[in-house]
């Protein structure tokens, strides 16, 4: 395939044929906790044969109130990304808001994630694509899989050919996110597909400000992507996601992960 999510610098076993995991907290805490949940998730996915890109925000800036917490400082988390990408030799990935953000984040990480909220922004997706680093575009919430391909569109018509479509569910009622899996075959005519678990579990506009979720559901929705195809996995972890300081009621317990991606490791062999 010549786009492929194999081909993203310092990705490791893509000899194995098995799906992507995207998975990092969800956003820089400190740099000793970005260590170590990446050296546990690179234990887990060598011994599972998984190319790994660790993900990190290193700034929210899509927050539900004002006194959320948003970073610990801009530089400083990418610094922590850089370091974690050079102490492992891995790929990372953030998420950038603002045109400026992109040639900034590019110095420090592998992936330029697009936020779903931002996914029309065109200005923002040139100013990605021609940093000339993988892209990876959020579904929007409000937009259909086949709307998808104006986007990656405006990416190779920036001049880029290596990006991705991350579906994240599509927005159902006021409090609930669906996942509608046909959406994954009709993207992946577009580019490959990462089906984000965590971020589709989220529920957003709850009465206290602040977004609830379902990770009693991951399994669940990890395991139906990987049976309809997704290239990837986007799986936000934490060793204590109730004390998280973002998006702790949507994610995963990191105590939890080896199990899951065994599971799904079987799913991928058995759909071959």
């Amino acid at each position: 395939m010549k786009n492929s999510l194999y081909h993203i610098p310092k990705i490791k076993n893509t000899d194995k044929n098995n799906f992507v995991l995207i998975a990092g907290p969800c956003i820089i805490e400190g740099e000793q906790m970005a260590l170590d949940i990446a050296g546990k998730v690179i234990e887990i996915t060598d011994k599972l044969g998984i190319p790994y890109i660790f993900k990190g925000s290193f700034k929210k800036a899509n927050r539900s109130r004002v006194d959320s917490f948003t970073s610990i400082g801009e530089e400083k988390s990418l610094e922590i990304l850089k370091k974690v990408g050079d102490t492992y030799n891995i790929p990372t990935t953030t998420d950038i808001h603002e045109n400026e953000h992109a040639a900034l984040a590019a110095k420090y990480v592998d992936v330029l994630q697009i936020p779903a909220f931002l996914i029309r922004q065109t200005d923002l997706l040139v100013a990605a694509a021609k940093t000339g680093k993988y892209i990876t575009l959020k579904k929007g919430q409000f937009l259909s899989p086949e709307a998808m391909q104006f986007a990656a569109q405006k990416i190779k018509d920036s001049g880029n050919e290596n990006y991705a479509i991350i579906d994240r569910g599509s927005s159902f009622g006021y409090h609930d996110l669906i996942v509608d899996y046909r959406g994954i075959p009709t993207m992946k005519q577009y580019a490959p597909v990462v089906l984000d678990v965590t971020h589709s579990l989220q529920q957003p506009n709850q009465t206290s400000g602040v977004t609830g979720g379902r990770p009693d559901m991951i399994e669940t929705i990890a395991k139906a992507g990987i049976a309809v195809g997704a290239d990837g996995i986007f799986i936000e972890t934490h060793p204590q996601p109730s004390k998280a300081l973002s998006d702790g009621a949507n994610m995963l317990n990191i105590n939890f992960l080896e199990d899951l991606l065994e599971k799904l490791v079987k799913i991928r062999k058995a759909i071959l």
